[in-house]
């Protein structure tokens, strides 16, 4: 039985004709046409032509593709130890993301700019150039639904909100903020002007219930109340474009970062502090995304920064990253302290994640490769998945951990509430450092399950997970 269908077949046998045509195997060219019926009005002179390098092509696309995957896997085997290497699929918290991906899903007709995983359920949603949200169920792999509304390209998606009624917040280049309630089919709940210019970020604040941050192309960014739609405060210190905002699992504390080359960190738990906290600079180029480092990641981050002692996993804002168009990933700590420059991209560094387990920072960049970086070798480059996508990758998302507990489930990303937060405090404090308990401050592996999912979007319009 034939592996191609009919009109596979027929492209291969032309590509194979036009090829030996094109080398001077004129009589081989000529059986083979004889013998496959091809008559001059099927395959003439201009067809010839159009096909005669197709075969090389194809081919030497497959080589190269081939041979990228080899040396993926030869670099993915030259960092492991056997141990590791048989705990790597057992262990969620050793586990990374290699091709191929499990889906590669199409529908955004133009550049995908933003994904956001829903807090529990297996949905995420993207953002696209093409003025559309769509909304994939990343389990099985099929497109659910696509939300129209903005009349601009929509620059950044994500979920949060009161615990029990998840929303989905989407931002835009022109100029609004748009809320969606998933439980009425995505309805269009509520509209946030206020902005001067493009918002290119936006994000629910954990533990706040009803609070969200954005941040604009006009230097500013501003706290909304996702209940009346009120702008309930702004943040001036940039000079200009706001890249990207990043807010603490406890909602006290923002990471910012945009074209003045700084990243600043904010204090929001002072209803009346304005200013930023630290400002970092070292960049030497505009910054397109930034990241605070969970708890997980603080035994691995303090011998960077010479610490003693581990800080607790109460303290949300230890440790940060920073990806710029200078083609460098900056590891920070709380004081503004550059504690180690990744190098190895080629292009524009675009998003940036922490692994759940704490042990890796992940990076895409326009170079067309996701990199993963070890932060026990101080920052080794231990796997490059090259060219996941056809051109620049734009975005890069990481599914929320989920959180059990006796009487529901709650994601560690987003479901935090004010009571819950100060169960968690408590129970730090009543646990010895190291052994806690509670799901978003490193606990223990049977009350977090890390969903080992990643998501990327890019240039190509398409959107790819990565899962085991």
């Amino acid at each position: 039985m034939s592996l191609l269908t009919s009109r596979q077949a027929e492209e291969l046998h032309k590509s194979m004709i036009a090829y030996l045509a094109a080398n001077n195997l004129t009589a081989t060219a000529a059986t083979l046409r004889t013998e496959l019926n091809l008559e001059e009005d099927k395959f003439d002179f201009a067809t010839a032509k159009k096909y005669e390098s197709l075969l090389e092509k194809k081919w030497t696309s497959v080589i190269m593709d081939l041979e990228a995957r080899n040396s993926a896997l030869q670099s993915e085997l030259d960092n492991v130890t056997p141990a590791s290497l048989s705990m790597r699929n057992k262990d969620p918290s050793s586990w990374l993301p290699k091709p191929p991906s499990r889906y590669t899903l199409e529908s955004h007709r133009n550049t995908i700019n933003c994904i956001a995983f829903h807090p529990v359920f297996s949905l995420l949603a993207t953002g696209s150039d093409d003025y559309t949200i769509k909304i994939w169920d990343w389990d099985v792999g099929e497109l659910e639904r696509t939300i129209k509304g903005h009349t601009r390209a929509i620059l950044d998606v994500d979920y949060g909100g009161p615990r029990g009624n998840t929303l989905l917040a989407s931002c835009s280049s022109d100029l609004t903020i748009k809320l969606w309630d998933p439980a009425d089919d995505y309805k269009n709940i509520r509209t946030l002007p206020g902005h001067d210019h493009s918002v290119s970020a936006v994000r629910f604040i954990p533990a706040s219930a009803n609070l969200l941050v954005s941040a604009s192309r006009d230097k500013t960014l501003k706290i909304w109340d996702v209940s009346t739609g009120f702008c309930v405060r702004t943040l001036n210190g940039h000079t200009g474009w706001v890249r990207d905002v990043f807010p603490s699992f406890d909602g006290r504390y923002l990471l910012s970062a945009g074209d003045d080359m700084t990243a600043r960190l904010w204090d929001i738990s002072v209803a009346t502090n304005t200013e930023s906290k630290v400002t970092m600079f070292g960049h030497e180029h505009h910054i397109e995304c930034c990241a605070l480092a969970p708890p997980s990641t603080y035994q691995y981050l303090a011998p960077m920064a010479r610490l003693k002692k581990v800080p607790q996993t109460n303290s949300s804002a230890e440790f940060m990253a920073t990806g710029s168009r200078d083609k460098t990933v900056r590891l920070w700590d709380a004081r503004g302290t550059c504690l180690m420059t990744l190098v190895g991209h080629d292009n524009w560094v675009r998003a940036l994640v922490f692994h759940p387990g704490g042990k890796y920072l992940l990076s895409a960049a326009d170079d067309k490769t996701l990199r993963c970086w070890d932060l026990s070798q101080d920052g080794r480059c231990v796997k490059v998945i090259g060219d996941p996508h056809e051109r620049f990758i734009t975005s890069l998302r990481w599914a929320p951990s989920i959180v059990r507990n006796v009487e529901h489930i709650e994601s560690v990303a987003g479901g935090a509430t004010p009571e819950r937060l100060r169960d968690r405090e408590a129970s730090n404090r009543k646990t010895p450092h190291g052994s806690s308990t509670n799901g978003t401050a490193g606990g223990k592996s049977q009350d977090v399950r890390i969903r080992c999912v990643v998501a990327t979007g890019g240039v190509d319009c398409k959107l790819r997970i990565f899962t085991n």
